[in-house]
């Protein structure tokens, strides 16, 4: 059975689980969003895309990330929020989790040193949401601005990875090509092995 995510619940809590960069300045910035033309690793931007979570890893991540962008909050309060995360019937994951796991990941979590931001994807491209923009639109954006040289590499080809990520679409070779106006021998011929791993594991979210 599948269950929408009670996105409310953070709302109702004031409870902050996105986060536009604080220090890196962008480039540029526009109606859209902002360009950072050496990326930055301070946008957080938890359960935009339709994926749940579905690894121990990731969802670990999500807990660091909670706990990191709010520090006001007590051991308690945390440790409810996580189990109403945990909780299969809010939406947020795909799988259960035994009480020994748990109390274990969140034991780690809290003992993490919050003056280490949790690691994250760098971003070139951050769009706002509700621009309105189709995602052929955002990727002429990519195109322009990222492929600026009119050079498929591996920085315009992992940003349209991750704009198909958010958008809940499967991420696809073909896809990417036709996204990014160019052969599927040039995408193939221009991803590394990480950024294949990349693909699939960022697929296995959806």
């Amino acid at each position: 059975m599948s269950y929408n995510r009670k996105l409310d619940f953070f709302n109702k809590h004031r409870i902050i689980y996105r986060r536009d960069p604080i220090n890196d300045i962008p480039t540029e910035v526009y109606d859209w969003g902002s360009y950072y033309e050496n990326g930055t690793n301070e946008c957080y931007t938890l359960f935009r895309s339709k994926a749940k979570i579905n690894t121990y890893k990731s969802l670990k991540w999500h807990m660091l990330v909670i706990w990191y962008l709010n520090p006001q909050l007590t051991h308690d309060k945390f440790s409810d929020i996580c189990i109403f995360i945990c909780n299969k019937i809010n939406g947020f994951v795909t799988f259960e989790i035994s009480s020994w796991h748990f109390e274990q990941m969140v034991y780690d979590v809290l003992m993490s040193d919050l003056e280490r931001p949790p690691k994250n994807k760098s971003r070139k491209i951050i769009f706002k949401e509700y621009t309105g923009l189709t995602l052929s639109e955002k990727m002429k954006i990519v195109g322009k601005l990222v492929g600026r040289s009119s050079v498929i590499d591996e920085e315009s080809i992992y940003q349209c990875m991750l704009d198909l990520h958010d958008d809940g679409k499967k991420i696809t070779i073909t896809r990417i090509a036709g996204l990014l106006d160019c052969s599927a021998r040039t995408i193939y011929r221009n991803m590394g092995n990480e950024l294949k791993k990349e693909k699939e594991l960022l697929n296995q979210q959806l």
